[in-house]
């Protein structure tokens, strides 16, 4: 039976609600939101305690260590971040408010390192403590290695700004990496790139806490790296006698590397992507300055313009490469060497007569790419390197080796294709793995093909092709695709420790210095904080949406830096909270 509602009762409870939500309402009218600072990437742990001071930055502030550590990487760091830190000035977009502050003035912070002589080489201790007391304010910072320090003096960097300078106190961090290896990989072959622009994004790295520059140096297109032992090679196959890399460029480029904490891994591509070598020893490059897609013939010659192949059955092809391979591993001290190995295309190689006589005598592509791979691999063993090739070595479905060619503890393989797919079946395999999914990390997609002359444009209605503009890898990669990418999706926490990490790769047939910047960052910086902390947060849950403002900070903070890192937001988001989101919440 149903009962008729008492309106005395009915009263009570409306007036509850309303004085809740008038107490409620109070509450938020009167208490004030707790400041925030910006960080990138996320320290892994950061508490900043109530009642949240701030104090002013000494004019005489200085930057000093325990010991005398006679590092010349380190002693390079902190002049040059004692410098940023007072003259910065940095001015948030969104200005700090309900800050007190009333202590003393911040005058040094001082630096303890356990081990500072140890080298910057893959899987090196990044890890540092910081603490910035209020209580007569103090600054200490400490790492067990040179590198951790760099990475706790650019968050240091990033905890003062204004003008006056202003750092916050009460401030404790615990930082290290998720993932050893954090890269960038710039392809200088298709367009030159001066030092400049390579210092420029080495220096970006840096701020960003990314810690390899894969330089693929070489390619068909062109040879711009000057080799002692093989000169010919970047003065018939360099663009120019101006854009080429000498002795002392590359030299300067890895010293700077490491006054940064960044190691600069070569990589010279072969078998395939080697037209470039055919201006200097044409003898040892099948299929060279050919057209790359014949129409009277089946199989295409290259992936893309710019043909050439070395010939692994010309004996001549190995003279040549070792002495290639010689002056690179001097020029470079970085354990990891890159041999490339991708995109073998069997036209090419087929165009050779002696490797026709090969193919008729029963022989097959992929015993000519072992050929290749036992005259080349043990000698760059040899020479204390650990090889890095793209995944194709193994995993093309047409030229590829066994993995007993391949021995797992001195061979690291970089996926590109088929996303979390290649990534598991390299892992599976028990191979070490960098990632590089196109899917997710190839910042030249989007921006259609540079192949000419192709009909396929001349297209009034919406196509097949109206997704991604004629790029093969299409559509663009935003820096939320990159920020929610997990690069160890889908493995068992035995297969997720062979990840060693990732790269992010800038191919350059439609990129060069005037768009370098924005081309990288700051959707370099999404990889950088996911792959340094992670993107979820402490209860496990994607952070994308608070990513995005202070993703918006720092760019602005880049761009004042001399990065021209392209926006992801109008200003009007930025300066109304929570407005630009799909759903209401700030």
């Amino acid at each position: 039976m149903a009962h008729a509602p008492n309106p005395i009762m009915s009263l009570q409870s409306t007036l509850s609600l309303l004085l809740c939500l008038i107490f409620n309402f109070q509450i938020t009218q009167s208490t004030p939101p707790i400041p925030s600072i910006n960080l990138w990437p996320k320290p892994r742990k950061f508490t900043w305690l109530p009642p949240h001071q701030v104090t002013l930055l000494s004019p005489s502030f200085t930057i000093t260590t325990n010991h005398h550590y006679n590092n010349k990487h380190l002693s390079a760091a902190i002049t040059r971040y004692h410098h940023l830190i007072k003259t910065e000035h940095h001015r948030p977009l969104i200005p700090l408010t309900n800050l007190t502050t009333t202590l003393p003035p911040l005058h040094s912070l001082t630096i303890s390192i356990s081990n500072p002589a140890t080298p910057l080489h893959h899987g090196v201790d990044e890890s540092y403590t910081l603490a910035i007391t209020s209580m007569a304010p103090r600054a200490m910072l400490h790492a067990r290695t040179t590198w951790g320090a760099m990475r706790g003096l650019e968050t240091f960097s990033q905890l003062v700004w204004g003008y006056p300078s202003h750092v916050a106190v009460g401030v404790r961090v615990w930082d290290a990496p998720l993932y050893m290896h954090r890269g960038v990989m710039l392809d200088t072959s298709r367009n030159y790139y001066p030092v400049k622009d390579v210092f420029r994004t080495i220096e970006a790295m840096s701020m960003n806490k990314v810690n390899v520059f894969h330089w693929h140096v070489t390619d068909s297109h062109s040879f711009p790296l000057v080799l002692p032992s093989e000169p010919g090679l970047a003065e018939k196959g360099a663009y120019g006698a101006d854009m080429v890399y000498t002795v002392d460029d590359v030299k300067r480029v890895v010293e700077f590397g490491l006054d940064h904490g960044v190691r600069v891994m070569p990589e010279i591509d072969s078998p395939g992507h080697t037209g470039s070598w055919a201006l200097a020893y044409p003898e040892i490059v099948t299929c060279a300055n050919m057209f790359w897609w014949p129409a009277e013939w089946a199989d295409r010659l290259a992936s893309e313009p710019g043909t050439g192949h070395l010939n692994p059955l010309n004996p001549k092809t190995y003279q040549v490469l070792k002495n290639v391979i010689h002056d690179v591993t001097k020029l470079f001290p970085e354990p990891f060497y890159h041999s490339g190995a991708d995109e073998i295309t069997p036209g090419c190689w087929k165009t050779d007569p002696t490797i026709q006589k090969y193919l008729s005598n029963g022989g097959t592509l992929s015993q000519i790419l072992e050929t290749f791979i036992n005259n080349t691999l043990p000698y760059i063993l040899s020479l204390n390197r650990t090889v890095v090739y793209w995944e194709d070595v193994l995993l093309d479905d047409v030229v590829h080796v066994s993995s007993t060619v391949l021995p797992k503890e001195h061979v690291v393989l970089q996926t590109w294709n088929n996303g979390h797919d290649n990534t598991k079946r390299i892992v599976s395999s028990g191979y070490q793995v960098i990632v590089s999914s196109a899917d997710f990390y190839y910042l030249d997609c989007g921006h259609g093909t540079f192949v000419g002359n192709n009909s396929a444009y001349d297209n009034q209605t919406t196509g097949s092709d109206s997704t991604n503009g004629g790029s093969w890898c299409g559509p663009f990669k935003t820096w939320q695709n990159i920020y929610n990418y997990d690069i160890a999706y889908g493995l068992s926490s035995e297969e997720a420790k062979l990840v060693l990490g990732g790269e992010v790769a800038l191919w350059s047939e439609q990129a060069d210095p005037t768009v370098l910047d924005a081309r990288l960052w700051p959707r370099t910086a999404a990889m950088a904080e996911t792959l340094w902390s992670g993107n979820r947060d402490e209860r496990g849950v994607k952070r994308y949406a608070e990513a995005t403002d202070r993703l918006n900070e720092w760019r602005s903070r880049m761009v004042n830096r001399g990065i021209m890192a392209e926006p992801i937001q109008p200003l009007w988001c930025i300066r109304n909270p929570g407005m630009c989101n799909t759903v209401y919440a700030i």
